[in-house]
């Protein structure tokens, strides 16, 4: 097994290593290479049949799929619906190639996926939500399940926000129009998703049940990066232009903003009516790779060492990344009064803890007021207690699995 991931890893430019527990990560957002495969549940992919009568296709034109692992007992009419992540395409070129990758196509999706984290069947690793209805719905549009276009001339289709429909009326018929609980969730641009999609997924769901959202490394930061600019905004634009994201963002947000302001979660939070609950690392890696200081942000390559790993950062540096905590943390103010909403924001090097085991629940898991993110996440969505946790700035932290950028 072992080498078989160093070969995969020979394969890739780079990728992240976890500084405790040495489990390897390819940079392609939240893929997660684990070491106990044998250990996990395997869970087929179903494509949606018809869907692309209704117009919903991944971008080269195949069927957008999910994957299914069905509930039991108390949560047989529970529904967990969590959207896969993966960046966006905001060029032609980009997107051209996209199609041709399991981010575009479902030719290209594997045919099983494990569930592990938040979508484990198991109680000592899902404590609340292992016998629900868990879902993963594949993501194959490149703009956060929002756009509405296509370009014929290079055989593009910007589908997403059909996919997106498409996907809940094939779980309404699989069981989750009886739905009494659910949940949508989401990790990085599926955790931008959860957010742009929340009220809807409210709105389609009968009026009896207890629907929340739950964002996972989805809170992008319209940031300056270390040149000044500002790469995510620029991103961030030509999705929004190319795949006419504008249609399907909040109206409420559009009557004061932009649209490429209105994709970014620092303006939308706030008009978000459902219960919302937002997990981030306060030094997102992936931000800081690739928002912060990126290689046309840093062509010359001083923060190759800091972006490789937090521990050989310069002082200007830390100070750079405390900065962008800070606005973090500021943007966050006035999502974090209400009650019902829902904050676990640490102080640690990493991206997507929901979906990797042992940061979402084992025995030596991030912990904020000695409460792990499962623990804090479940606390919330039943009810149980207010979890309002915004970790202390580094390098206060010691139950971080900090992220390590390792090149090959």
């Amino acid at each position: 097994m072992r080498m078989k991931l160093l070969i995969l890893f020979a394969c890739l430019v780079s990728g992240f290593i976890s500084s405790r527990s040495e489990t390897l990560f390819s940079f392609s957002q939240n893929d997660v290479v684990s070491p106990n495969p044998l250990q996990q549940l395997m869970v087929n992919l179903t494509l949606i049949q018809g869907a692309d009568s209704k117009g919903a296709v991944c971008l080269d034109g195949t069927l957008p799929g999910y994957h299914l692992d069905r509930g039991f007992e108390s949560g047989a009419n529970s529904w967990l619906i969590h959207l896969e992540g993966g960046g966006w395409c905001n060029t032609i070129r980009n997107c051209v190639y996209r199609k041709k990758t399991r981010r575009g196509s479902s030719n290209y999706m594997e045919n099983q996926i494990p569930f592990t984290g938040i979508l484990s069947n198991k109680p000592e690793e899902n404590p609340d939500f292992f016998n629900w209805n868990r879902v993963k719905l594949r993501y194959c549009d490149g703009a956060s399940f929002t756009g509405d276009s296509e370009n014929e001339a290079a055989g593009l289709q910007f589908r997403g926000q059909k996919i997106w429909l498409a996907a809940i009326d094939e779980l309404m018929s699989q069981g989750m129009h009886n739905a009494e609980q659910a949940l949508l969730s989401g990790c990085s641009a599926g955790g931008l998703a959860s957010i742009l999609h929340c009220d809807e997924f409210q709105s389609l769901l009968p009026k009896s049940s207890k629907v929340k959202c739950f964002s996972d490394a989805g809170f992008f930061l319209d940031a300056i990066d270390v040149s000044g600019g500002r790469t995510l905004r620029n991103l961030f634009g030509g999705v929004v232009q190319l795949q006419e994201v504008q249609k399907n963002l909040p109206k409420n947000c559009l009557n004061k903003l932009d649209p490429t302001s209105c994709f970014f979660p620092q303006n939308l939070v706030e008009h978000v009516e459902t219960p919302l609950f937002l997990l981030n690392t306060a030094y997102d890696v992936w931000q800081v790779q690739a928002s912060l200081a990126p290689v046309t942000a840093d062509p010359l390559g001083s923060w190759n060492d800091c972006k490789s790993n937090h521990a050989n950062c310069s002082s200007s540096q830390i100070q750079f990344l405390q900065d962008f905590r800070n606005q973090m943390v500021d943007d966050l103010k006035d999502f974090s009064r209400p009650s019902q909403t829902g904050l676990f924001i640490n102080s640690c090097f990493a991206h997507c803890q929901s979906e990797r085991q042992e940061t979402w629940f084992a025995d030596d898991s991030p912990l904020l007021e000695d409460k792990p993110i499962a623990v804090a996440v479940g606390d919330w969505y039943f009810d149980r207690e207010v979890v309002k946790s915004i970790d202390c700035p580094y390098p206060c932290d010691n139950n971080c699995h900090n992220l390590v950028f390792r090149r090959v």
